[in-house]
């Protein structure tokens, strides 16, 4: 019988006030005692919900059901079949709005803790050295792909298992993309976790090589003309950051959070055995509301700032996930809700000495379906600091696609490409992943690398058959 319990079992995680002064991941998931307990309470649904909410269209009730058998390996192989970065996806994915939003326990409860399992599992494998299975057999098809964070390394994961020669082709010096420079280390852990994952796609057969600036070190033609590749698979991701353009942004001490958080992360700022430049800031601001946001306020935070987070429209509408807000407030981060940046304030010198803000009130529904904030009238006040990172969104970097003659973009800069298979307007050439649809979350970003690489396994399959 399944543990009808309404409620689930709970995650262990450091305490906030301790936490908040040091970079250690904030939880510490299930032990194996508490994976199984919550596992009993999956029903096994036979048409399962929780499946369709999935971008990567994991197995759920079949990985879970080998967790309550014990069975941890068997249950690793079955996330692997759809998922090459299972310990990232069981930290960071929104699962209370894809797959554990549609669990039918959360009807009249608690939805099945999917996500906390799923790093379980992912966690144990590590543990107990087990590796997913790659293609016993190589096709001698030769693909590249652009970027190694979530799609690329989805991608090129499941094109190597179908027996593709795939390289990755990274511009930094270190693979994992927004994994590896964006989401802090007591968040996602770089060694223990990023790197592990990255490994595991290489075991499947996939070369990365970095510091390869596709369209300045060599272009998508050179790619296919003169390396031989057959076809290409862009997930380059948007790491171009936006600002307000306000009075004052390009003041000392005023930062993207892109930059501010690639220091941390990629550079090791946070350690004293490194000595990568960031400002430590006295009272730091940080504009926006979604997880980046999030990530940068309680980065600041432990780098021993005072931090107020600034957004413009009422907490209801905050785009970050529950879960980090909830965090962010433990940890002490202070919330300034309706409330939007008009100038940044800064002495003779040009360094930040505050921040002249507006009260905001919610109009009409915009676009977006969310109600607009509207600024009130006289109620502008000023609030001291020295730091403002900026946190409202990126989009995609332009070198590729304007080197890439046949290459066509949409009014946001994002590459043109089809939802179910990634192709692009250039024969050849698929994309997916925040290059195609602005900054989004890592799981849709896999899930279009998933499409991806079946859009490029039907291409070749194609012309073998044409031929």
């Amino acid at each position: 019988m399944p543990n009808m319990s309404k409620t689930k079992v709970p995650v262990r995680e450091q305490e906030p006030l301790v936490r908040a002064t040091n970079f250690d991941e904030v939880c510490y998931g299930y032990n194996e005692e508490e994976a199984v307990e919550e596992a009993t309470r999956c029903l096994n649904c036979k048409n399962a919900r929780c499946i369709e909410g999935c971008p990567v269209s994991i197995n759920i009730p079949g990985f879970i059901k080998k967790v309550t058998e014990r069975d941890f390996a068997g249950a690793y192989q079955v996330i692997s079949e759809s998922s090459s970065l299972p310990a990232v996806c069981g930290r960071v994915c929104p699962q209370e709005t894809q797959c554990e939003g549609k669990c039918v326990r959360g009807l009249k409860g608690e939805a099945v803790s999917i996500g906390k399992l799923e790093r379980f599992v992912a966690d144990r494998a590590k543990a107990d050295g087990i590796k997913p299975e790659g293609a016993k057999v190589k096709n001698g098809h030769k693909i590249a792909v652009i970027g190694s964070g979530p799609a690329g390394l989805t991608c090129a994961g499941d094109l190597a298992k179908l027996g593709y020669d795939v390289t990755i082709y990274e511009a930094l010096h270190k693979a994992g993309g927004v994994l590896t420079y964006g989401i802090p280390e007591f968040r996602l852990p770089k060694d223990a976790v990023v790197a592990e994952e990255v490994k595991n796609v290489e075991g499947l057969g996939v070369k990365i090589i970095t510091d390869v600036i596709v369209g300045r070190t060599i272009s998508v033609d050179e790619l296919i003309e003169q390396e031989g590749y057959e076809a290409i698979f862009i997930g380059s991701g948007a790491g171009l950051p936006m600002f307000m353009g306000i009075p004052g942004e390009n003041a000392n001490g005023v930062f993207s959070a892109n930059e501010y958080l690639t220091r941390n992360n990629l550079m090791k700022a946070f350690r004293d055995d490194h000595d990568t430049p960031i400002f430590h800031a006295k009272k730091a601001v940080v504009v926006g509301g979604g997880n980046v946001a999030m990530d940068a306020a309680r980065t600041a935070l432990r780098l021993g700032a005072e931090v107020h987070l600034v957004y413009r429209r009422s907490e209801a509408e905050l785009p970050a996930r529950a879960e980090e807000v909830h965090h962010a407030k433990e940890e002490g981060v202070q919330f300034d809700i309706l409330t939007n940046p008009v100038e940044i304030l800064t002495d003779e010198n040009e360094n930040v000495i505050g921040i002249r803000c507006i009260r905001m009130e919610l109009g009409e529904p915009d676009q977006s379906g969310r109600r607009r904030p509207v600024p009130i009238a006289g109620s502008e006040f000023e609030m001291e600091c020295d730091c403002v990172i900026m946190s409202l969104g990126t989009s995609p970097n332009p070198l590729i696609s304007s080197t890439t003659p046949g290459l066509e973009i949409n009014r946001r800069k994002c590459l043109v490409a089809t939802e179910d298979e990634g192709k692009t307007t250039k024969e050849g050439v698929y994309a997916g992943g925040d290059a195609v649809t602005g900054a989004a979350t890592v799981i849709l970003a896999m899930g279009a690398g998933r499409a991806g690489a079946r859009g490029i396994d039907n291409y070749i399959k194609s012309k073998e058959a044409n031929a």
